[in-house]
């Protein structure tokens, strides 16, 4: 999908990866909406790209329906969306305190994955009514993590969360066909983002050694030009992509 003139929606990108992508798009030329629960962030953002700021949480319905109403309204109908909304926890399932507590557990689900699938269903059906672009009415990239593949000890929350957005990539990709809607996700590896701080310091080290090349951790950027290649490469669908380096979590 050519990216200039279109509208777009990115979530969680008052900062890191969310951040680095509405820039991206923004710099080809994109109509960004940014929204994030931090509404200074958005609005912070919104103001160095030129776009618009959106205040409001993922997992809400009415949050997403009033930003997207917004978006509507300054831009046209969304075309674009990028889920960067996340939490990164740690925790074991059975610890010093016993066992995790559910609402851990949930809510790491709830916004993780839930969310994710709340914006695309909401803005998968205002695509559907929208006239297509050439063959197409809209892209969506989602966002897992290579946790979903080798989630660490400690992590069967976060993995179960980015797993259940990796399995839903195809069956997303093979309904919206018939609207002319592509779905990919993108399974980054250890970025330089917020999130990172909260894995224990141990862990951020031993990841960080464990990637073969390049041996360092990712650059937002280069999650963003993966996410700008996901938009316009038409015949991209229903992949799944890991950007990791060529590494593979250890068991902790």
């Amino acid at each position: 999908m050519e990216i200039n003139g279109m509208a777009a929606l990115v979530t969680g990108a008052g900062s890191g990866l969310g951040a680095a992508t509405a820039r991206a798009l923004a710099a080809k030329g994109a109509k960004v909406t940014v929204l994030d629960r931090n509404g200074e962030a958005a609005e912070a953002m919104a103001a160095e790209i030129g776009g618009l700021a959106a205040a409001g949480d993922v997992t809400e319905e009415a949050d997403v329906t009033a930003a997207l109403d917004a978006a509507e309204a300054a831009h046209g109908t969304v075309r674009i969306v990028v889920n960067c909304a996340g939490i990164g926890t740690a925790g074991r399932v059975v610890g010093r305190e016993g066992p995790m507590p559910m609402a851990d557990f949930e809510r790491t689900l709830r916004v993780n994955l839930f969310g994710t699938f709340n914006v695309v269903r909401l803005c998968a059906h205002r695509m559907s009514l929208g006239e297509p672009v050439g063959e197409s009415r809209g892209v969506i990239v989602n966002t897992a993590s290579i946790a979903a593949f080798e989630g660490q000890i400690g992590q069967a929350a976060y993995a179960a969360s980015k797993g259940g957005i990796v399995s839903m990539t195809l069956p997303l990709a093979r309904e919206f066909a018939r609207f002319g809607v592509r779905v990919n996700t993108l399974a980054p590896g250890v970025f330089v983002t917020p999130l990172l701080h909260n894995l224990p310091e141990e862990a951020r080290q031993s990841i960080a050694a464990g990637i073969p090349f390049p041996a360092r951790l990712g650059d937002p950027a280069e999650f963003a030009h993966a996410a700008v290649f996901c938009v316009e490469n038409d015949y991209l669908n229903a992949e799944v992509i890991r950007l990791d380096g060529a590494s593979r979590l250890a068991p902790k």
